[in-house]
């Protein structure tokens, strides 16, 4: 597996993905998919850097994410701990702790988000290669995604480049893009977590309850594809959001997914029992893995959202216009 990683990683500027709505979003998941089935920890290092390379065009440096660079994108806000921005003589810097940073340890540069002496919350990229930068030690115990040295990084007055607010990485209809492609590292990882049950339904004679749940995790699998397929086409219609449902149909592929990736890790242990858990640890890491990285969706929370917004651009003459394009029964431009 650790071949395999550096291996991965190797493509964070060997390989570039297309740029998301550029008509080639299928190309971006379908690679993105294949990389987590093989190595799920290091797809997550490729996708966010590569969501990095668009946030930076979206927000106006096209040219920031430079060749041998490797970029996390560190947006989470919770209370505390905090990190903040002082600008001075028209300088910014950060100082404080930034928590849930993928990659604390291995990233040359991150975009992060932290909080301005006027209370907004601004978004900039930072070279933490420079002094003033540590990575905290044993701020990340997880068992699944431990490989992703996901734990807490301080800042003691260290230059930093202001791109925008917090809004403004927030409000592109490339933010709902990105999570999108998330779902894609998901798929893959499932795909993956699949594969000792796929592999002994083949063999002859197996139980007809062992090939019931095979069958099951297949039909999952193939549903999930068909909406990544379909999200992918819906991106490349419309890349502004002219529709305005952009976060509900990444919503929708998140939380679908993330239902889907569930089922998988249940059906594949209902079927197989504890024999792989047990006796092989790259599945074990693997299954914990994912049972993490799906845990990045807030559940309920936004298959609430998705109605919310069809709410908001509901039409009291056709009431069911919004869930239709949503839903594809009529083109995003309908």
């Amino acid at each position: 597996m650790t071949q395999t990683r550096g291996r991965l990683a190797a493509q964070l500027t060997g390989h570039a993905l297309p740029h998301p709505a550029s008509g080639d979003t299928l190309t971006r998941f379908a690679t993105l998919a294949r990389l987590a089935r093989a190595d799920l920890v290091t797809a997550r290092f490729i996708e966010a850097h590569a969501d990095a390379q668009a946030i930076t065009t979206d927000l106006g440096a096209p040219d920031l994410v430079e060749p041998g660079s490797h970029w996390g994108v560190w947006a989470a806000e919770p209370p505390q701990p905090q990190l903040t921005a002082a600008e001075a003589a028209g300088a910014w810097s950060l100082t404080g702790t930034k928590p849930w940073c993928s990659g604390a340890g291995m990233c040359t540069h991150a975009l992060v988000t932290a909080r301005e002496e006027s209370g907004q919350v601004g978004f900039f990229a930072v070279d933490l290669r420079q002094d003033g930068v540590r990575a905290v030690p044993e701020t990340w115990p997880a068992v699944g995604m431990a490989a992703s040295d996901s734990g807490w990084v301080e800042f003691d007055t260290v230059p930093a480049r202001r791109l925008g607010s917090h809004r403004d990485y927030l409000d592109r209809p490339g933010f709902w893009h990105g999570g999108a492609g998330v779902a894609a590292c998901w798929y893959g990882g499932a795909r993956a977590v699949a594969e000792p049950l796929l592999a002994k339904a083949q063999r002859e004679g197996v139980s007809p309850l062992i090939a019931a749940q095979a069958g099951a995790v297949a039909a999952e699998l193939a549903a999930g594809w068909a909406l990544l397929e379909s999200t992918a086409a819906f991106i490349d219609a419309d890349p502004g959001n002219s529709s305005g449902l952009m976060m509900a149909r990444a919503l929708a592929v998140r939380t679908r997914i993330d239902r889907m990736a569930a089922d998988v890790i249940e059906r594949v242990g209902r079927a197989l029992g504890a024999g792989p858990l047990c006796g092989d640890g790259e599945h074990a890491q693997l299954v914990a893995d994912l049972s993490v990285y799906i845990r990045q969706t807030h559940a309920e929370a936004d298959e609430a959202a998705i109605a919310a917004q069809i709410t908001e651009h509901n039409d009291d003459t056709a009431p069911t216009a919004a869930w239709d394009r949503l839903l594809g029964l009529t083109g995003a431009h309908d």
